[in-house]
């Protein structure tokens, strides 16, 4: 358990005056029980014109702003205070009929898990199917056994690369390169969970990971609904179960719904007149700051 504090700072720049359409802010970690929200505060520039609070139908805390007035620039800066609780990733028990895969869903829940069940990019890809049954052979198709044999499968054979823009890649062009950034192992976990009937959904968030970096990044892992446990994370590519050093903000079926930052921009004079098109720029720092002796101090 700990508690951190989240500095995330993002900054676009635009090569010409433009019109901000309303924009959705998803930069609210989730308070919950495995994490507490302690303080959070978010400063925009330029200010908006109004905004607005509301939780999405993935129950994910977003904000909504709009503005009035024609800027080249759109700054964000966030400050989280948040309390971690998960020190045992494994504190439950399933369900007597979810021992072995797959699940027999009673009706009302497989209605309700239908999203996460569907494959990305709506279809079935054969890799994610190949490793899922040869998995679930090995380990005798008992879920847990097999949650964390495919992650540290995925951890062990691909590698880990950055790539800072993009749409997660689809499982199996992941699987052929033996490589990927961390959306795109948490596509390809997600996609075998899939495979094999285990409900699985996309997390955006942060690694708490050595506290002595000079640099964080934002993180994705994957959660997978197990019947008596709940949603429970698994991160492909540390290759562990989610505990109390991940610090999740938003979740959903689709990846794509996890953006942190969803919005467009018009520019302030037609194409027409200028000749070109919008063209812009993006800067992000997150910094992650242990505060272990002043846990009094912040919860009063």
């Amino acid at each position: 358990m700990g508690i951190y504090r989240i500095q995330h700072h993002t900054d676009y720049r635009f090569d010409q005056l433009v019109y901000l359409r309303p924009h959705q802010l998803r930069l609210q970690p989730r308070s919950n029980g495995w994490q507490r929200l302690l303080d959070y505060t978010v400063n925009l520039d330029p200010l908006p014109a109004g905004q607005s609070e509301l939780i999405e139908l993935d129950g994910n805390a977003v904000q909504k702003v709009w503005f009035t007035q024609p800027t080249q620039h759109l700054a964000i800066a966030v400050e989280s205070v948040v309390e971690t609780l998960l020190e045992n990733p494994f504190n439950y028990l399933l369900e007597p009929w979810a021992l072995k895969l797959p699940f027999d869903y009673p009706q009302s829940l497989a209605l309700r898990l239908k999203p996460y069940l569907i494959p990305y990019e709506g279809r079935l890809d054969p890799v994610a199917l190949e490793l899922g049954q040869e998995i679930a052979h090995d380990c005798d198709r008992q879920p847990v056994n097999f949650l964390q044999t495919l992650t540290q499968r995925i951890y062990e054979r691909f590698t880990y690369t950055v790539r800072e823009t993009g749409e997660p890649w689809e499982a199996g062009v992941t699987w052929r390169a033996k490589q990927g950034s961390c959306r795109d192992l948490t596509v390809l976990f997600m996609e075998v969970c899939r495979a094999m009937g285990l409900a699985a959904r996309f997390v955006s968030g942060y690694e708490v990971g050595d506290p002595d970096t000079p640099q964080w990044e934002l993180h994705a892992w994957a959660e997978v609904y197990l019947p008596g446990g709940g949603w429970r994370g698994y991160d492909p590519t540390h290759g562990l179960a989610v505990g109390d050093r991940h610090i999740a903000l938003v979740a959903s079926a689709i990846p794509a719904d996890c953006a942190l930052l969803w919005g467009a921009v018009t520019p302030d004079r037609p194409f027409g007149q200028t000749g070109k098109s919008v063209q812009s720029s993006l800067t992000s720092t997150v910094k992650i700051e242990p505060l272990p002796n002043q846990i009094q101090d912040i919860k009063t």
